[in-house]
This record gives C-alpha cells, sequence and structure tokens, in this order.
C-alpha cells in the first residue's frame, strides 16, 4: 500500500526550518495534494519532484535561476505563454529556489490556478535533494511482515518462520553476541527504490522483544544504545522451518540460491531447519557471511559446481 497523499501545508510544515522558505502564493490552496493518479505511476517519490519540465505533468516543480531566465528573457507574449504552460502540468506546489525574485505575471497566475508557491535562498539541487529524499520514504510502496528485523554483521536480516520455533529467543541470542535489533514481531517494509527494501520499527514497538515465559524486553535499556537499530536495508530472508516442513517442501542444496519477492524486489533466502542441538545462532551469523561473499561475486555452491565438473572430466 501507499503512504497517505501529502497536502501543500504539511510539506511547508515539515521544511520550514530546514529550507527556510516562505510561502509567497496560493495561500488559500493549502490542502492541495500531489495527485493521485501521478502517485500511483511513479516508480519512486523522486519522480514527483524536478526542474520545471513540460514533459511530466503533476510534479512539485522547481524553479531556479535558469528557469527563471526562460520564464523572462523572451518576447511579453512568449513569456505570458511560458507563465501560462505552468498551469497545464497541474504541479502540486512550485518552489522558487536560488534567492529568485518571481515576476508578477507568475505570482498572479500561481493566485488565479490557487497553486501553492514556496520561495527559498537554498540551491535548486539542494531543494531537490531534500525534497526527493523525503518523497521517496513518504510514497514508497510499504508492506508489513511477521518475523524479527535484526543488524546482523552489518547486513539486514528478517528472520520468519513457523510458529513456537523460538523466532525471538533467536533474537535475544544474537544480541547477546553483539548484533542489533530492528523489530521484534511486526516489520514495516519499504521499496525506497526500484531494488532496495528499507525496514523500520513500527513506533509502539521501538526497542522491545517479546519473550515467552519473560515477557517484554526493553532491548535498549538492558543492552544500550547499540543494541538497537532505526532502520536497515533487508538483504536477507532467514526462514526457520521443522524437519518435516523441510524435508517435505525444499531441496537439500538448490541448483538456484533461493529468494523471496517484497514489494517486487527479490530479496535472497535460507531455511535452516530447527531441531534440538543445533545452535541456530551461529548458522545464523554463517548464512549472512556467506551473503556477504556472494553480495561480493565469490559463490560457494557455484564454485564446488565447477570443481565437481572438472573431476567428472579428468576422471574421464
Amino acid at each position: 500500500m501507499r503512504a497517505t497523499v501529502v497536502s501543500a501545508d504539511v510539506l511547508f510544515e515539515e521544511f520550514r526550518s530546514a529550507l527556510k522558505w516562505e510561502w509567497v502564493a496560493g495561500l488559500g490552496a493549502s490542502e492541495r495534494k500531489f495527485d493521485e493518479i501521478a502517485v500511483q505511476s511513479a516508480r519512486s517519490g523522486a519522480d514527483l519532484v524536478g526542474y520545471l519540465n513540460y514533459i511530466h505533468p503533476y510534479r512539485l516543480q522547481i524553479i531556479g535561476e535558469r528557469e527563471i531566465a526562460y520564464l523572462t528573457n523572451a518576447t511579453p507574449e512568449d513569456c505570458a505563454r511560458r507563465i501560462s504552460r505552468i498551469v497545464t502540468l497541474e504541479p502540486p506546489v512550485l518552489v522558487l529556489s536560488d534567492g529568485q525574485t518571481a515576476p508578477d505575471a507568475l505570482l498572479s497566475m500561481c493566485e488565479r490556478a490557487q497553486i501553492p508557491m514556496f520561495a527559498t535562498k537554498e540551491s535548486s539541487a539542494f531543494v531537490i535533494d531534500v525534497l526527493r529524499a523525503y518523497l521517496s520514504k513518504h510514497f514508497a510502496e510499504r508492506t508489513s511482515m511477521h518475523g524479527v528485523f535484526m543488524d546482523i554483521l552489518g547486513v539486514g536480516v528478517l528472520i520468519t518462520g513457523e510458529s513456537g520455533l523460538g523466532k525471538s529467543e533467536l533474537g535475544l541470542e544474537l544480541i547477546s553476541r553483539g548484533n542489533g535489533l530492528v523489530a521484534d514481531d511486526a516489520v514495516d517494509l519499504y521499496r525506497i527504490n526500484q531494488t532496495t527494501v528499507e525496514g523500520r520499527c513500527p513506533d509502539l514497538l521501538r526497542n522491545l522483544l517479546e519473550v515467552r515465559g519473560i515477557g517484554l524486553l526493553d532491548i535498549r535499556a538492558i543492552f544500550g544504545e547499540t543494541a538497537v537499530r532505526r532502520k536497515m536495508r533487508l538483504k536477507l530472508i532467514v526462514h526457520l522451518v521443522r524437519r518435516e516442513t523441510l524435508e517435505r517442501d525444499y531441496e537439500r542444496l538448490p541448483y538456484e540460491p533461493l529468494t523471496q519477492d517484497v514489494l517486487g524486489v527479490p530479496i535472497r533466502k535460507v531455511v535452516i531447519q530447527v531441531v534440538a542441538g543445533r545452535n541456530i545462532a551461529v548458522l545464523v551469523e554463517a548464512a549472512v557471511r556467506s551473503t556477504i561473499l556472494q553480495l561480493r561475486g565469490i559463490d560457494t555452491y557455484q564454485e564446488f559446481v565447477e570443481r565437481h565438473r572438472r573431476a567428472m572430466d579428468n576422471d574421464g
């Protein structure tokens, strides 16, 4: 699903301090929002902000020094036509940057069309970077998953599995080994670009881990600030299963690395059988180390297959 659409007044207040901008026109359109169709069709929030561009309507438009020159350095008729064309783009907000002064015709147009315009002395590039980062997170596709999300050896790992297999207890052991907790039980996942999913903890559950028989533990209070993380990028899913599930549903050595689709992004996945006597925490850390090698281009399984092929050729 997607986040609630941002209105002009919400955006203005969000960056009133950071961008030190003023609301110079279109004050009566404080509820103006990003077009819903544009939001749904955008690949990310970055697609919703850019320089004045007639090819991409519905964007938050940045008007800097070059754009002001384009709107004013022409015949009066051409200037009027260029300014009036902005209305057809239906921008949710115009941002005047680089300390520029808006021509009277542009101010009048914003008042007539009820288009909010903010003015800041910050550079166009800085304004775009700030707003793209904000909109990318706010309009990101998102979902929630059940599991324990952790920073294990610097990798964002989501531990999932069948009920009763001790996911939270495993999380607690991994924390005691120096790893960090992001979220327990419910994890909010956001696709922040075409290839990246970021996981965060719901505010209600922040720093908390529930262990059966003990109850809620405040991990930050018990283990310190370094034992918790605000967010991590999801790189690996570790799925815990019982023996019968592993034998029924999974191959011992899959020919291709397992992945799981999360918000349209394939995430690496490993499956670990839980039986009495196995040190699952050590196995999880080993799986993470193997994933790190794969991300660096080192595939142990493929190297084994190649070694086996060479041995068969030599025997032949």
